[in-house]
C-alpha cells in the first residue's frame, strides 16, 4: 500500500508540474497583438518618461515599436527637433538644440550632458540630456505619435533676457496688506496707552497686527531674494552652454560639434583637400 500511495503522489506531482508548465507556455505564447494591447494599457505613451522606458522589457519594446513601421532618416530628425523644441519652450527640457550635417544628426546639449541622434535612430551621449532625449526619440519614430508644432523662438533665452523674478503683482498686494496691518497695529498700540482697562486688549491685538505685518514684509523680501538667486543661477547655466556667444561646453565630443574642413598642406599641391581624400588604389 505504501508503494502504491507513493506512486500516486508521484503521479499527482508530475501532473501538477505538467499543468504549471502548460500554463507558463500559454503565458509565453501571447501573440504580438495581445502583448501590444497589454503594454498600451499599462503605459501612457502621451506622457512617456525615461522611467517607463527603463521598466519596459525587450519583448514589450519589440511588441509596441515595430521596426518595419519606424520613422527614420531626415523625417525622424525633423520630428525630433520639433518635439525637443516644444519641450524646451515648456521648460520640460533644458538643452540647446542644433542640427548638424556630415553626417546628418541632431545634437542636444547643456551644462550637464549631451545627446547626438542620427537618422537611423541611434543615439549617443551622457547625463540628464541623454535621459531626456531618449523617450522623444522612441516616440518620434512612431507613426501614430503626433508631434506638436513648437512655438516661435522655442529656444533657450538670452542671459540678459531673463527677468529678476515673477509675481510682482502678488508681492505688491502682500506689501499693501502688510502695510495695513502695521498701520492698524500702530493705531491700536497708541490707543492702548490712552485706554483704561481696554488698553491691555487693544495693545495685545495691536502687537499681533504688528507681528503679522513684519512677517509679511519679511516673506516678500525673502521671495524677491530667492527669485534673484534663481534668475542668476539660470543665467549662469545659459552662459555655460554658450547662449549669447559662439562657444560650446568643453566636454562635448567631436560628434557633437560642427566640423570645418581645413585644407591639408600635404595634398594642397595636388589640388586635394582633407574634405576630399584621394581614392584608394585599385586592387592588383
Amino acid at each position: 500500500m505504501s508503494e502504491t500511495r507513493a506512486t500516486d503522489e508521484q503521479v499527482e506531482s508530475a501532473v501538477r508540474r505538467v499543468d504549471q508548465s502548460s500554463e507558463e507556455s500559454d503565458d509565453d505564447s501571447l501573440s504580438t497583438e495581445e502583448l501590444r494591447a497589454q503594454v498600451e494599457a499599462e503605459y501612457d505613451f502621451d506622457d512617456f518618461t525615461p522611467e517607463d522606458m527603463a521598466r519596459m522589457s525587450p519583448e514589450e519594446w519589440d511588441a509596441v515599436f515595430d521596426p518595419e513601421t519606424w520613422i527614420t532618416g531626415e523625417q525622424l530628425l525633423e520630428r525630433l527637433e520639433a518635439d525637443l523644441k516644444t519641450r524646451v519652450a515648456a521648460r520640460d527640457v533644458f538643452a540647446r538644440i542644433e542640427r548638424l550635417d556630415e553626417p546628418d544628426r541632431l545634437v542636444a546639449y547643456s551644462d550637464e550632458g549631451y545627446a547626438v541622434v542620427y537618422g537611423d535612430g541611434s543615439i549617443e551621449g551622457q547625463g540628464t540630456v541623454l535621459r531626456d532625449v531618449k523617450p522623444s526619440v522612441a516616440l518620434c519614430s512612431m507613426d501614430d505619435y503626433t508631434v506638436e508644432e513648437p512655438p516661435e523662438n522655442a529656444e533657450l533665452p538670452e542671459p540678459t533676457a531673463v527677468p529678476e523674478g515673477s509675481g510682482e503683482f502678488g508681492n505688491l498686494m502682500i506689501q499693501v496688506i502688510a502695510g495695513a496691518l502695521l498701520l492698524s497695529g500702530a493705531i491700536l498700540g497708541g490707543g492702548a496707552a490712552l485706554s483704561g482697562e481696554l488698553g491691555i486688549i487693544s495693545g495685545t491685538v495691536g502687537l499681533l497686527f504688528l507681528s503679522a505685518g513684519f512677517l509679511l514684509f519679511f516673506t516678500v523680501a525673502n521671495a524677491r531674494l530667492s527669485d534673484r538667486f534663481r534668475a542668476e543661477e539660470y543665467r549662469n547655466r545659459l552662459r555655460a552652454v554658450g547662449i549669447g556667444a559662439d562657444e560650446r561646453p568643453e566636454f562635448l565630443p567631436e560628434s557633437a560639434r560642427e566640423t570645418v574642413s581645413v585644407p591639408d598642406e600635404s595634398t594642397e599641391e595636388e589640388g586635394q583637400t582633407a574634405a576630399e581624400p584621394p581614392e584608394p588604389p585599385a586592387e592588383q
